[in-house]
């Protein structure tokens, strides 16, 4: 059966003015306010649809004038804005201004009205010369850049930083037990793997996608336990980790199912395609809690696997690396989870 997407927790979770970040249960923490990652996370996921009805259409409206508000004129952006609407922070290059990049990127080329295509493509531009001192926040500036270049291939300044990104991860150590190009398996883990692959494929750098592909593979078995996913909890770990490790994240889950949907784009090997089934079978109850993530009866998702249990909050990050998940599944057809759960309701 195809797994359905639901929107319903993210309406729950937006105003008009953003998404607010955290939940108590299901309930928006409002006191907590908003905050660019979680927004610029939500347009990329309106984007990816491809018939977005007109109350999707709206909170991308909404979502893209919050990132135009928060982009200073350097380019660089503010994160955190309180209920009082003003902001809580100064404007840097973070893992928020990589976010936003992938998510005006995404804007730019699947974008649902020509003027969002164009609006956004106007604000990458603005913060796309920049670069981050953190791997991660260029990473994930670079999926965006991935995603201008698909839609124009010779976008300059996309090609750059994408090939920028690329060249900081670093190629698999020759160490077969740890080829990982880092000492340590952080968050988002499978985002950079992602970066590889985007850039061999669309720069044509063979090398790259070999990498890339290798990468992912190891990270997919490193993070496979007793025949389910097991990702690398929010502390991460190191070599030699037995686990599994708790708290478990869905944004690992989320990126993840990215990198194996782009693999599979890419190269069409069933194995990419079971990586997928395995991402969404975790938000389903195959894991190692036994517990599912994803609620079907609110579109929303816990927050985190706890050892036999899970966070019953259910906050925006979590909610987006749910829909964006299995946005995946449902473009890949009936071969994923046929006869199980299909996930929430749309």
């Amino acid at each position: 059966m195809r797994p359905g997407v639901s929107f319903a927790h993210l309406h729950r979770l937006s105003d008009d003015t953003g998404l607010f970040e955290h939940a108590r249960g299901t309930v928006p923490r409002r006191e907590h306010g908003y905050c660019l990652d979680d927004v610029a996370r939500g347009l990329l996921v309106i984007c990816r649809e491809p018939e977005p009805d007109a109350g999707l259409i709206a909170l991308a409206e909404t979502y893209l004038a919050f990132i135009a508000h928060a982009q200073d004129p350097d380019g660089a952006f503010h994160n955190r804005l309180g209920l009082d609407r003003l902001w809580h922070d100064e404007p840097g290059v973070g893992d928020w201004w990589g976010r936003a990049l992938w998510g005006l990127g995404t804007a730019a080329g699947r974008g649902p009205r020509p003027w969002i295509r164009s609006a956004a493509l106007e604000l990458f531009e603005g913060g796309a010369a920049l670069r981050s001192p953190w791997s991660r926040s260029n990473t994930f500036a670079a999926l965006g850049a991935a995603e201008i270049l698909a839609a124009d291939p010779g976008h300059e300044a996309a090609r750059a930083l994408l090939a920028d990104a690329a060249g900081l991860i670093g190629a698999p150590r020759p160490d077969p037990a740890w080829p990982w190009p880092e000492p340590w398996l952080s968050y988002a883990n499978a985002a950079p793997v992602e970066v590889l692959i985007a850039a061999g494929h669309l720069l044509a750098d063979e090398r790259l996608l070999a990498d890339g592909l290798t990468l992912l593979g190891w990270l997919l078995d490193e993070q496979t336990r007793d025949g389910h996913l097991s990702p690398t909890p929010a502390g991460g770990r190191g070599r030699g980790w037995t686990g599994p490790g708790f708290d478990q994240q869905p944004i690992e889950a989320a990126a993840l199912a990215d990198a194996c949907a782009r693999a599979f784009a890419v190269t069409g090997a069933d194995r990419w395609e079971s990586g997928l089934a395995s991402t969404m079978a975790w938000f389903l109850g195959m894991n190692d809690s036994g517990v599912p993530l994803a609620d079907q009866a609110t579109g929303g998702c816990c927050d985190g696997l706890e050892n036999g249990g899970r966070n019953e909050n259910q906050g925006a990050e979590s909610t987006l690396a749910l829909i964006s998940t299995f946005q995946h599944g449902r473009r890949q057809g009936k071969g994923l989870l046929d006869g199980g759960s299909t996930g929430p309701d749309s």
